[in-house]
């Protein structure tokens, strides 16, 4: 073997050896049995899978890389084969080191409908597109692959004698251990042909399923959108000014600190005749740049300078909108987190996490690629400081509505910081504005 070719099987057997432990789904899946009780993942959870699923899908990105690399290195004449061996034990070991990955997540979600469904999910924050676990499933399967890996080991263990001695460094040597480990009977053509049968019952009942759900969005997402935009009847909609006037707006945000929520109401809207309680929207508060420097809090990911200055999830999806957008409304309320400003700053970095995904005319929260208003003050503030917010079932969804979130909220100690346009209409601060905010939610 010259040079430059030893060095480069070096490099990929280091490679393949730094992926030893990341081939799996590398979690502590101590929750997994509650999670599947519940039927979805916390936010907290939902970080974990993600995260973990994003680092196994990087090693096999980099193990499929030395497939690539090594390919025509293994295909050379056969009169150099005896120098070819250590490329062809690399190889061998990364395509092993993937059926094993492989095996594992698909063992793993097998056993679990809550993994399963949260793995095809997209996750627009690490670039995973959707139905990435599907696809791989399908590879990880596929007969001519398994096979030509089945005899491939099968003839390695035929031949291993053949690779004893070679001088190519330690790492080979821990290459051919690795392969040592490896059971042929893992590979097996029986167990190749269960794991297929298996896909291709996982394939049928996901494509049924996956053509339902995509039907039942559509539909929501077609009327959500219509009803967004319409009024109640009789209403005059756009020719009678909002009740919080600009004035009002300007005392509001010089009292307003980042992290707070901001639930608003329209009047008119037609969606409040769809929606539990008084209070049916949901805003979380970034703060200007001066206020975020002043308390040290530093957020990256989306763009917030400016007027930006509230995460607010619509129809047209999670954004940072300026301040006259999202308080052009007829009521709201301030809610203040009993946090620190370290406490606040993850909270609103988690929040903008997820700025640019696609709004969730479904409200379906067991799912983060598309998210509802409140939903992204559960996915900010859950865990954060000992915070819990739970999940309640409304016409057969787990949601969390913004009168929900408003009792959970009073409930974990959060401050009723002002009220706007409830009763009289003026300014409320303290204690005046928790009475008001009690009264609006009681009908008085």
């Amino acid at each position: 073997m010259i040079a430059g070719d030893k060095a480069r099987v070096l490099g990929a057997a280091r490679a393949v050896l730094a992926a030893r432990e990341c081939c799996v789904l590398g979690v502590d899946w101590g929750f997994l049995g509650e999670a599947d009780g519940r039927g979805y993942f916390t936010p907290t959870e939902d970080e974990v899978v993600r995260a973990g699923y994003a680092n196994y899908l990087a090693t096999r990105g980099s193990l499929i890389d030395v497939l690539g690399e090594l390919e025509e290195e293994c295909g050379r004449a056969a009169d150099d084969w005896r120098l070819r061996r250590p490329a062809f034990a690399v190889t061998l070991a990364a395509a092993v080191l993937l059926a094993r990955g492989s095996r594992g997540a698909m063992g793993l979600a097998g056993r679990s409908r809550v993994l399963r469904k949260k793995l095809d999910e997209a996750d627009v924050c690490r670039g995973v597109p959707a139905k990435t676990f599907a696809r791989l499933y399908r590879a990880a399967t596929a007969r001519d692959r398994l096979a030509k890996l089945y005899e491939a080991m099968a003839w390695f263990r035929g031949n291993r004698a053949d690779f004893a001695g070679i001088s190519a460094g330690g790492e080979f040597d821990e290459i051919l251990a690795l392969l040592d480990a490896q059971s042929v009977a893992d590979l097996s053509r029986g167990l190749l042909l269960r794991d297929r049968l298996r896909y291709r019952w996982f394939s049928f009942r996901r494509r049924h399923h996956s053509a339902w759900k995509k039907s039942v969005f559509e539909l929501f997402r077609f009327s959500g959108s219509m009803i967004s935009d319409l009024r109640q009847p009789g209403s005059r909609g756009g020719l009678v000014a909002k009740r919080v006037t600009a004035a009002q707006r300007v005392a509001v945000l010089e009292r307003a600190r980042p992290g707070d929520i901001f639930i608003t109401r329209h009047d008119d809207a037609l969606s409040n005749l769809f929606l539990p309680g008084f209070w049916p929207h949901a805003a979380l508060y970034l703060g200007s740049e001066a206020q975020r420097r002043e308390r040290g809090i530093v957020l990256e990911g989306a763009d917030t300078a400016g007027e930006a200055r509230f995460l607010e999830a619509k129809k047209d999806g999670v954004l940072v909108r300026p301040a006259d957008d999202t308080l052009a409304v007829d009521a709201l309320i301030v809610l203040r987190p009993p946090l620190g400003d370290e406490a606040i700053g993850e909270a609103l970095r988690r929040a903008l996490a997820h700025a640019g995904k696609l709004y969730d005319f479904v409200f379906d929260f067991r799912t983060s690629d598309r998210l509802a208003c409140t939903e992204v003050v559960y996915r900010a503030y859950y865990d954060c400081g000992g915070l819990k917010f739970q999940l309640k079932e409304v016409g057969g969804r787990l949601c969390l509505p913004a009168e929900e979130l408003i009792h959970q909220a009073l409930e974990q100690g959060f401050e009723v910081l002002l009220s706007c346009g409830i009763g009289s209409g003026g300014l409320l601060r303290g204690q005046r504005a928790e009475l008001a905010l009690h009264s609006s939610r009681a009908g008085i």
